[in-house]
């Protein structure tokens, strides 16, 4: 008797998903490369920390900008090759590093292209796939791509650390544009723009979602309206700036930024250094927080699919907040348990705001979701760049990051109270990307009337 076995097949979305997960991992290869490079840079060049946080700070600022309009791009143009140009452009930044001898040429290689490059790949890249690709357990998908960048960063900032110390700063550039150019070829051969293209549905989708899915099948041609797609990304944001949503949400998010990518991912390693620590031990115990924010940020995507989006960030930046103002009492020559204890509760809360922040996005501002956590993430960044340059300043100045890292804590519980005011209402999965959106819990009813028009 011939018994048949069904062998089970894998919904292209969890490929598409895997291939942005990888993309992720080598964009994220930069982000680990300054902290470990900004001492270096010092000891080789003579430029001041300042200085020196000012080429990251234009980095952070471009990486935030530059992601409503990838967005927005990736509709006109596709996914695929926004994001191979983007991976390009990182490749070429950090080669050319290796060539400057002046302070202007670090802005321009490591701040500008590479700022262009990774802000192309950024958040807003996570909210584009999760809508497009997924009907279902989107939540729990953005929390796993949003930890692609503290993969990239487990993966590589040992490393980076160790080819720094052992055979120098310009071997570890060279690695980040080796990493960001294999990428590409993946990213060519697997990555579709849109469900439709390879004859299929989002994950968990029914006919009628697959029929409300805002993106198209095929990059849009050069014509009509869809000729002004980067236009759009200034129109979603006339429109959603009219909200008090979004300002809660773009407020909470910059004082995100400079409790994380601004202050600790760029200043945590010249900080430990100050009190006597090994630049390769310090970068050990960052990857932990990377280790530990894989974990934290796939929770929150997972308590986000359950739970009170507002009430999750609120927790998540008064947790954070708390952390940080004990910092500086921490930091020592060694990795003693204290200071252990501070790496493991701040990783976990990393960047667990992602997941609750994109479906507060997509629940007010619906098909532009994308677009709007583009432009919040672009206040991310925007704070990021003001607290590198900011701590550094205040290191050459007082000689210490005390109060870099006492004022960042205290910003975080600002932004617990103002994400305690949006919304209570969590967004489920049978919520609808560009379906109508509805508030409650004192939310602005002008919130869900810019929803449905700027997601036309």
């Amino acid at each position: 008797m011939l018994v048949r076995v069904r062998i089970p097949t894998i919904h292209r979305a969890w490929i598409v998903a895997g291939v942005a997960l990888l993309a992720l991992v080598g964009a994220a290869a930069f982000g680990a490369a300054p902290g470990v490079m900004v001492t270096p840079l010092q000891e080789e060049f003579g430029w001041s920390r300042g200085t020196i946080s000012l080429a990251i700070s234009v980095n952070l600022v471009l990486y935030g900008v530059t992601a409503p309009f990838a967005a927005a791009l990736m509709e006109r143009f596709g996914i695929r090759q926004v994001l191979s140009v983007a991976l390009a452009l990182i490749a070429l930044g950090s080669g050319l590093t290796v060539l400057m001898t002046r302070s202007w040429q670090l802005v321009l290689f490591w701040g500008i292209l590479v700022g262009l490059g990774t802000g192309s790949m950024a958040l807003a890249f996570v909210a584009t796939i999760t809508g497009r690709w997924f009907a279902s357990r989107r939540g729990l998908v953005t929390g796993v791509l949003t930890a692609g960048g503290a993969a990239g960063r487990l993966v590589f900032l040992p490393v980076l650390a160790t080819l720094v110390v052992g055979t120098g700063w310009r071997t570890a550039s060279w690695v980040v544009a080796g990493a960001a150019v294999l990428v590409i070829p993946f990213v060519l051969a697997f990555l579709r723009n849109h469900p439709r293209d390879v004859g299929t549905r989002p994950y968990g989708a029914t006919d009628d979602e697959a029929d409300e899915t805002d993106a198209p099948g095929e990059p849009t041609p050069p014509s009509g309206p869809q000729a002004r797609r980067s236009g759009r990304a200034l129109s979603v944001l006339a429109s959603a700036a009219r909200t008090r949503a979004f300002w809660l949400l773009a407020i909470g998010f910059a004082i995100c930024g400079i409790s994380t990518n601004g202050l600790i991912q760029i200043h945590f390693i010249p900080a430990a250094h100050d009190h006597g620590m090994a630049e390769p031990i310090a970068a050990s115990l960052l990857a932990v927080i990377g280790i530990l924010d894989v974990v934290g940020t796939i929770a929150s995507g997972w308590l986000t699919d359950r739970f009170s989006a507002p009430a999750l960030l609120g927790m998540y930046y008064a947790l954070r907040g708390g952390s940080l103002l004990v910092l500086p009492y921490l930091l020592d020559a060694t990795a003693h348990p204290s200071l252990l204890i501070f790496i493991i509760f701040y990783g976990l809360d990393w960047v667990a705001t992602v997941p609750p922040t994109i479906a507060l996005c997509r629940l007010h501002f619906g098909a532009s979701g994308p677009i709007v956590f583009g432009w919040v993430f672009a206040s991310h960044q925007i704070g990021a760049a003001i607290a590198a340059t900011a701590a550094g300043v205040l290191r050459d100045n007082l000689g210490s990051y005390t109060v870099a890292f006492t004022g960042a804590g205290l910003l975080c519980f600002l932004a617990a109270a103002l994400s305690l005011r949006l919304a209570p209402r969590q967004p489920t999965d049978g919520d609808q990307a560009g379906g109508t959106q509805q508030t409650s819990g004192g939310a602005d009813e002008h919130d869900g009337r810019v929803a449905a028009g700027s997601g036309a």
